[in-house]
């Protein structure tokens, strides 16, 4: 189809696709873009990862301190993510406070973190009463071609696997933490949610992984969050058009699928930087 046709009738151009049950770029209606996933990039970073999803790129750098904990919760640490979202990712975004999609986004990630229980805030603590672990979850993107929140959950979820913990007590004589950085234990992730967002076009088509240019011309996103339980953990629609239960269903099931996919990423990445033991080490050897 001519360019002419595309600048001056957007929708209709996607629609002419949509028939066709593909779309401008080649790809069926559920299907994702490439994904690649690297952690462990920031070096300065008690744990980072960054993560493409096609052109939308988002690295994650988690930091970890100490801080007292509330009177109402003496056993419960902290957790603080926050998405930014800087012009140098795309033309849309302006330099200054955080705006309304980088805010809503940020509140997006402190749902799941809460609902999805990736990791237990009595986890995070050290003594109890005295000390425990806040936990900075600084998500930026470099590179915003749509699908925003898919791409966030995963960079979170693989950054928050790269952390280790130093060993910290509390000495009995100063009443200061002392901290052993040769001993070190990664964080208890206790489940793996993953983010999967659907355009809506006319009421009755959703595509998955929609592009920038996808969610501008579509009714309405929706984006549901499945762990490794298949157990629904957030459901976010900001307004657009009705989604029928029937369609619901149908974008269910794909997340579904699509979270066993990015679980089986992640954990081959994870695999492939974590160092060999003694025995592994020695077994390698034997099979060479």
């Amino acid at each position: 189809m001519s360019a002419g046709f595309k600048t001056v009738e957007p929708l209709e151009y996607y629609r002419k696709f949509l028939k066709e049950n593909c779309r401008p770029d080649g790809r069926e209606l559920g299907e994702f873009r490439t994904t690649t996933l690297n952690i462990g990039s920031i070096t300065t970073a008690d744990g980072s990862a960054l993560v493409k999803l096609g052109n939308t790129t988002v690295v994650c750098g988690i930091k970890v301190e100490f801080a007292a904990p509330t009177v109402d919760a003496p056993n419960k640490g902290y957790i603080v993510p926050n998405v930014d979202l800087p012009p140098l990712c795309s033309s849309r975004f302006r330099a200054g406070p955080p705006g309304e999609q980088a805010q809503a986004a940020s509140q997006f990630i402190l749902d799941v973190l809460e609902n999805a229980q990736i990791i237990q805030k009595e986890d995070l603590c050290i003594e109890k009463g005295k000390l425990v672990w806040v936990v900075y979850c600084d998500l930026m993107c470099l590179d915003y071609d749509g699908n925003l929140l898919d791409v966030c959950v995963t960079a979170l979820l693989a950054a928050l696997k790269n952390v280790q913990l130093p060993s910290v007590s509390i000495s009995e004589e100063t009443g200061l933490a002392e901290v052993n950085m040769n001993q070190k234990h990664h964080l208890n992730i206790r489940k793996y949610p993953v983010a999967t967002s659907f355009a809506i076009f006319d009421d009755t088509i959703c595509i998955v992984d929609p592009t920038a240019e996808e969610e501008s011309l579509s009714s309405g996103i929706a984006t549901i969050v499945i762990d490794e339980d298949n157990r629904l953990c957030a459901v976010h629609k900001p307004g657009g058009s009705v989604l029928s239960s029937e369609k619901l269903q149908d974008c269910v099931v794909r997340a579904e699928t699509r979270q066993r996919e990015v679980h089986k990423l992640l954990a081959e990445v994870i695999k492939s930087v974590t160092p060999l033991t003694k025995r592994e080490k020695l077994n390698l050897q034997l099979e060479v």
